[in-house]
């Protein structure tokens, strides 16, 4: 309409009309959209890119295959790849165990204190998983973890039974914090089944539970699978939780050697090369995952509506809740107990006692301690900055690909590549960035940039899928209409457009600046002395083992994480965080 009257105005133009006519009818957004494109290659084809680059080159720069022979010409190398391999497997199939029966009794049955058990599945969500970790050293600490110590006084042993410097504690705890994208996968997909082909089973004689195991949990098993699939990939990609119980273990997985392999002076080439079949196991599993959720075919459709009724479970209803309190115990309840205890106690081994209560310690990491107040102000600045810069590239991309202001092809492209961070673990992109940005003509490593810019394009796929459906729920005849009227696209967009999305966008931008304030397998590649954030400080800390610091530290990412998502809820609703970040 209004745009094809302006292209055909400028093709009426007269040859050698003038540049001053050409630019007075030429679209200035393009301008916009240009910047954005660049920036956006800026951001993850050029890490990616060099990180390839850099795997095949020597120290000089030639061309050589020796970084992979020395990645994995070593055996301990490539037993670091096989615990991690080991470590996802174990991880997912217990998130299979807690997450599904949890899922299913909050979607299909009567179970009471439904409230609670969400409750504590969000705060999971809400504690990070290096904290937790910190958490369950409290607790299982071969010596004097609380659960030892409770072991030790009830039977008289030697020495408690739990070591969680394990790979069995490492499963644990990466499950306990992994575990709700499975729960949330399965709830989602359980949520669109009806019940009518149950109701058909249990009038044909079927009970509940082999209506269950039979009928049910077939319909939504592309939905397991794929949160498994999820789940797998990232267990593989930690770093927080594997650094602080498997290094202590003596035992590496690649993420911990990856960050080994960064000690003085840096191998990058070596990391680099290491980094590969991470990355590709990643990429590999990460489309199978897609192509598995993807499927539309394992939803019950009926002419009801999808009716949907909850089983009447009777006193059992009893043992599901115990199940569903039992892994909130594990995950929630008494990881984040003992973090508060450690954190207002003059010394932690010492228990609950009104005269080992101190406020000191939180005190003195917020208002007193120099080093905190630097770390808490970068994590704030860094965080929010990098949130702003995803939010407006993800919207220019999204609006660019549904304007159709390019070739389809190239929209799609671009999509792609805004979505690409998603399947690169943290920990590869922090070493890509590494390698792209270490030397001229972009010197940014030691510099808030390079921490900014790398939070950006980790969290960028998030702020992508919110603009997206954002942009996709605004008729574009509303910008058609101010154009007829006169007005150029820009006025269009910010007369009519980002008025609409102001609370989409708020609500997208909390969703960026929570994960990005917590962000350690990026952070810790990345920083310098002078731009520590609150999640390196507390890495940090963890070698000083001066717990009542580190639950500290931890408890205000915790209260800062809350503060956001209270903001969330009443912008978005209670389920903007579970839902949409898994989305």
């Amino acid at each position: 309409m209004a745009y094809a009257k302006t292209t055909l105005e400028a093709a009426a133009l007269p040859e050698g009309g003038g540049f001053a006519q050409r630019w007075r009818h030429w679209d200035k957004t393009s301008i916009v959209w240009l910047v954005a494109i660049a920036i956006l290659v800026l951001l993850v084809v050029n890490p990616l890119l060099r990180l390839l680059v850099v795997s095949f080159q020597d120290g000089e720069g030639a061309f050589t295959l020796a970084n992979y022979v020395a990645a994995y010409g070593r055996s301990r190398h490539v037993e670091a790849l096989l615990n991690s391999l080991i470590l996802g497997v174990s991880a997912g199939a217990l998130c299979l165990l807690f997450g599904v029966p949890m899922a299913w009794a909050l979607s299909r049955t009567d179970m009471p204190c439904k409230g609670l058990v969400w409750i504590a599945i969000l705060g999971t969500f809400i504690i990070p998983p290096y904290l937790g970790a910190v958490g369950w050293i409290l607790l299982a600490g071969p010596n004097a973890g609380w659960l030892n110590k409770a072991v030790v006084a009830l039977t008289g042993a030697d020495k408690g039974p739990f070591n969680i410097y394990s790979m069995p504690g490492l499963v644990l705890v990466v499950a306990c914090y992994s575990f709700p994208y499975v729960f949330v996968l399965t709830k989602s997909a359980l949520d669109l089944v009806s019940s009518e082909m149950e109701d058909a089973a249990n009038i044909l004689g079927a009970g509940h539970v082999r209506t269950t195991f039979l009928i049910t949990l077939p319909l939504v098993l592309p939905a397991i699978l794929g949160a498994f699939i999820l789940v797998f990939l990232e267990a593989i990609a930690l770093f927080g939780s594997p650094a602080l119980l498997a290094l202590p273990g003596r035992f590496h997985v690649v993420t911990t050697q990856l960050w080994q392999f960064f000690e003085f002076p840096p191998k990058i080439g070596l990391a680099a090369a290491y980094a590969m079949p991470l990355l590709a196991i990643t990429v590999l599993l990460f489309w199978l995952q897609r192509r598995i959720t993807h499927r539309k075919g394992y939803v019950s459709l009926t002419g009801k509506g999808g009716e949907r009724r909850n089983i009447a479970l009777g006193p059992w209803k009893w043992a599901v809740l115990g199940w569903c309190v039992f892994v909130t115990t594990l995950s929630f309840f008494m990881p984040l107990a003992v973090i508060c205890q450690a954190a207002f106690a003059k010394a932690w081994g010492r228990g609950w006692s009104l005269d080992n209560l101190t406020f000191r310690n939180v005190y003195a990491i917020v208002f007193e301690n120099a080093l905190t107040r630097t770390a808490t102000w970068h994590t704030f600045l860094y965080a929010g900055t990098a949130s702003l810069i995803a939010l407006v590239l993800a919207l220019c991309i999204a609006y660019i690909t549904n304007r159709n202001l390019v070739n389809r092809h190239v929209g799609n492209a671009l999509g792609f590549l805004t979505m690409a961070p998603f399947v690169v673990p943290g920990i590869v992109l922090a070493i890509g960035f590494y390698a792209a940005y270490t030397h001229p003509p972009l010197l940014l490593y030691g510099t808030a940039w390079i921490l900014i810019l790398a939070f950006t394009t980790r969290f960028l796929p998030i702020a992508y899928v919110n603009s997206n459906a954002a942009i996709r729920s605004i008729n574009p005849e509303l910008e058609e209409a101010v154009r007829t009227l006169g007005g150029s696209r820009l006025t269009a967009i910010r007369h009519v457009v980002l008025p609409v999305l102001k609370r989409s966008m708020a609500g997208a931008f909390i969703l960026v600046f929570i994960p990005a304030t917590r962000e350690l397998s990026t952070a810790i590649f990345l920083y310098s002395i002078n731009t520590q954030v609150l999640s390196v400080l507390l890495f940090d800390k963890s070698d000083e083992g001066n717990f009542e610091t580190l639950a500290s530290i931890g408890l205000v990412l915790v209260v800062i994480t809350v503060a956001l998502i209270l903001a969330g809820f009443r912008l978005m609703g209670r389920d903007f965080m579970l839902r949409r970040t898994v989305a």
